[in-house]
């Protein structure tokens, strides 16, 4: 991943601030949009590609802080990584943010070093959470293109059965139960059996555990 493949969200109230912080980025070749209200940052479109939010702790004329904002967007679903640049730090203020999920929290004037160093830390943090996402909505794919028997027979082959098990359990001849133990390899795209419960462990985590009651054929 290069710089110019990531966006770097800046939201102050400061414009002095916010002109200083896109040069800064700028300058080592990131691209940055800065923003002056959490309300434009919610209302930009955001692309799917790595990203780190720069965020002000106040916001004058609001009751919504910048630490508030940041569990609204836990709450939301909004799973961007958050730097905290603040002129009015404390400690517990910068304990609550660390204790939140911040990447970091910064005082102004920022050093600028630490703070490219905590937004390469955030957009890497993104990057992996994206490849996570993106190979799990993969998997997802290739197990929607199991049939009902299909997943019956899978979640009967990772509660360890063997395929007499699975055919007297499900009615079936162990002929059948091989063919379709077959076709789950193929569409899943497993080599071995250790892949299979590679990947429907994963299902599972992600709440798509395959059915193990009787559907038909």
């Amino acid at each position: 991943m290069t710089d110019t493949e990531s966006l770097v969200f800046v939201v102050d109230d400061d414009a002095q601030v916010r002109r200083s912080l896109v040069n800064l980025l700028r300058s080592v070749s990131m691209a940055v949009e800065a923003l002056a209200s959490t309300e434009e940052f919610l209302s930009y479109p955001r692309p799917n590609i790595p990203s780190c939010l720069v965020l002000d702790i106040r916001f004058p004329g609001t009751r919504q802080s910048g630490l508030d904002f940041h569990r609204q967007l836990t709450r939301e679903g909004i799973k961007i990584p958050v730097v905290f640049v603040t002129g009015h730090g404390d400690v517990p203020m910068s304990a609550c943010a660390m204790k939140s999920g911040a990447v970091d929290f910064l005082l102004k004037p920022v050093r600028e070093r630490k703070l490219l160093e905590a937004i390469r830390i955030g957009l890497e943090k993104d990057r992996r959470r994206l490849d996570r996402e993106q190979a799990m909505q993969a998997l997802n794919a290739k197990f929607e293109l199991l049939t009902p028997r299909e997943r019956d027979v899978l979640g009967l082959l990772m509660l360890g059965l063997m395929n007499k098990q699975i055919a007297a359990e499900l009615n079936l001849s162990e002929v059948m139960v091989k063919v379709h133990r077959g076709h789950i390899m193929h569409k899943m795209q497993a080599k071995t059996l250790v892949d299979l419960v590679r990947m429907s462990d994963a299902i599972q985590i992600a709440g798509l555990a395959p059915a193990t009651m009787d559907s038909g054929v």
